[in-house]
């Protein structure tokens, strides 16, 4: 087992250095070209200053050239840091502030987010690489560009880090407005990514999907389970996120023989019946996770295309792309019926425990807790955070740890755990994990509004979750098209309320706060009936 993350690419490298590891479009990336070019760019990194364990921040548009950057980053014994280009920069100026990167590699439209970042706060002291091949945006303080790869050498690197090292920093949604960033080692992508090849069988002749973003912890799978089997990796054109026929015209043309995304993209698919009975005849295995995905969905999907093996993956960030697996054996026959998140990865445990933590009986709804090889060694400069989510497993031993999932789940009857919901405010709409709070935070700083609460109901729409914002205004007459233009400066678009409702007084319960039972049940009332592929605007 390879102790780094970045030997996949060498190892591949050795054994068929004219294979293809990346494709898009008409660009195409042998093992050989990559590996010679991450070892040039990580020279360049670290004679401008990048020492080991500095962080690395990147926006830069998914493309093979995106995929360069972050093995670099690792060449140069760094940790790389993914931004969401689609975030505002206030948001992107939060996460920057917190990471203190070494430097910040930006190209393409990306390149005017970076010249909104405040100076002389970042700009003044951040060194920009700008490694698009289109000319940067006038201003910006650029330390070096991407032509300047080619005057240093392809060798080999010797590296500094073990496999204990940080590999990468993701921020996930922070309940009091500040992002925070989930610190991921090597060796916890390593566990899982070895435990998959061998699951899913992975080979040099797949063709392997690059849906999530890079700033979703999926990607990971998708990059490094594609590296480590000699395969080729397509990153999938984020334009296509709202064009499902041509979403599975691109499977289908690039002969794709796996597919990774979360389940909003399989829902809308289905949604405008893109499919065709027994289409995508390369495809071998569709894998989904982080949210529940409709068993009618599921149907629709695995009756088109029975030569396929459909996969539920479940697990946080914080516990490494995914802790447990279920493998659908049958189309269900009755769309009521629940597909569970299933059996520990190997090296993963699941533990469904009551408030004291103790084990729950079967079909007993408890806690759900992870341990194992996945678990990430806390939040980022943050050991509060760290303390109260990551608790010492009081059924092991000194040095084990339970991370707390604030998700609800049971043990079936099967042994095989099932999940109910969330225990609190945190949601997963469209795949991403979203604190309620955060949004409540941005609107609360918005002088227009008086007082809001923002709720999460079901949908059965692409998001899987709607969001919902109640609000009263210190002014008459304030749209919520306004609170939410205000709200996009701040937040990026998937954290945005799509369900508004203006009143001129919050109700209130017994205890004089807000009474978020009576709000849901209000939008809930609200909700316009559906069919079951349909959104509910």
């Amino acid at each position: 087992m390879p102790e780094l993350l970045q030997t996949y690419v060498t190892r591949s490298a050795e054994r068929s250095p004219d294979g293809v590891a990346l494709l898009l479009n008409e660009e195409r990336v042998t093992y050989g070209q990559l590996e010679s070019i991450t070892n040039q760019l990580a020279r360049l990194l670290q004679d401008m200053g990048c020492r080991q364990g500095d962080r690395v921040c990147f926006l830069v548009p998914k493309s093979p050239l995106a995929i360069i950057c972050l093995v670099a980053i690792l060449k140069a014994d760094c940790i790389h840091v993914p931004l969401d280009g689609l975030s505002p920069a206030p948001r992107i100026a939060r996460i920057i502030q917190s990471c203190e990167p070494r430097l910040i590699l930006a190209a393409g439209p990306f390149g005017k987010l970076v010249g909104e970042l405040p100076a002389p706060d970042i700009l003044g002291r951040v060194g920009i690489g700008w490694v698009g091949t289109e000319p940067a945006p006038p201003g910006l303080p650029i330390k070096f560009t991407f032509g300047d790869v080619s005057g240093y050498s392809t060798a080999p690197i010797d590296y500094k880090n073990g496999s204990e090292s940080p590999s990468h920093l993701l921020f996930t949604s922070g309940s009091t407005g500040m992002p925070k960033g989930v610190v991921i080692n090597h060796s916890n992508v390593v566990h899982f990514i070895e435990w998959a090849i061998r699951y899913f069988q992975l080979a040099p002749s797949d063709r392997i999907s690059g849906h999530p973003p890079l700033h979703f912890d999926l990607s990971q799978f998708d990059i490094f389970g594609a590296f480590a089997a000699g395969a080729a990796l397509y990153p999938v054109p984020p334009e296509l996120n709202l064009l499902p026929h041509k979403m599975v015209d691109f499977i289908r043309t690039c002969k794709l023989t796996q597919w990774f995304s979360v389940p909003s993209l399989l829902h809308y698919i289905a949604k405008f019946d893109s499919l065709k009975h027994g289409d995508l005849p390369h495809l071998r295995r569709v894998l989904w996770c982080g949210e529940t995905l409709a068993t009618p969905v599921l149907m629709h999907w695995m009756e088109r295309l029975p030569h396929v093996s459909f996969t539920n993956l479940y697990g946080p960030t914080e516990t490494t792309i995914a802790s447990s697996y279920y493998t659908v054996s049958k189309c269900p026959e009755d769309e009521r019926a629940t597909i569970p998140i299933g059996r520990p990865c190997e090296g993963e445990d699941l533990l469904v425990l009551d408030d004291d933590l103790n084990p729950v009986t079967p079909d007993q709804v408890g806690g759900l807790y992870i341990r194992g090889r996945g678990l990430s060694p806390g939040y980022w400069r943050d050991p509060e955070k760290t303390g109260s989510a990551f608790l010492q497993n009081p059924h092991g031993n000194g040095s084990d740890r339970i991370y707390k999932t604030g998700d609800l789940a049971k043990v079936g009857k099967d042994g095989l755990v099932y999940f109910v919901g969330r225990a609190d405010s945190q949601i997963k709409c469209r795949g991403y994990r979203i604190e309620l709070g955060e949004i409540e935070t941005a609107l609360n700083a918005i002088e227009l509004v008086r007082e809001c609460a923002v709720i999460a109901i079901p949908s059965e729409g692409f998001e899987g979750t709607a969001i919902c914002c109640a609000y009263s205004s210190r002014q008459e007459g304030i749209s919520s098209a306004t609170l939410r233009n205000r709200l996009s400066q701040v937040l990026p678009n998937y954290m945005l309320p799509s369900r508004w409702l203006a009143l001129n007084e919050l109700p209130k319960n017994s205890n004089g706060k807000i009474d978020r039972p009576n709000l849901r049940e209000r939008f809930l009332a609200m909700s316009a009936p559906a069919n079951r592929f349909s959104s509910v605007a």
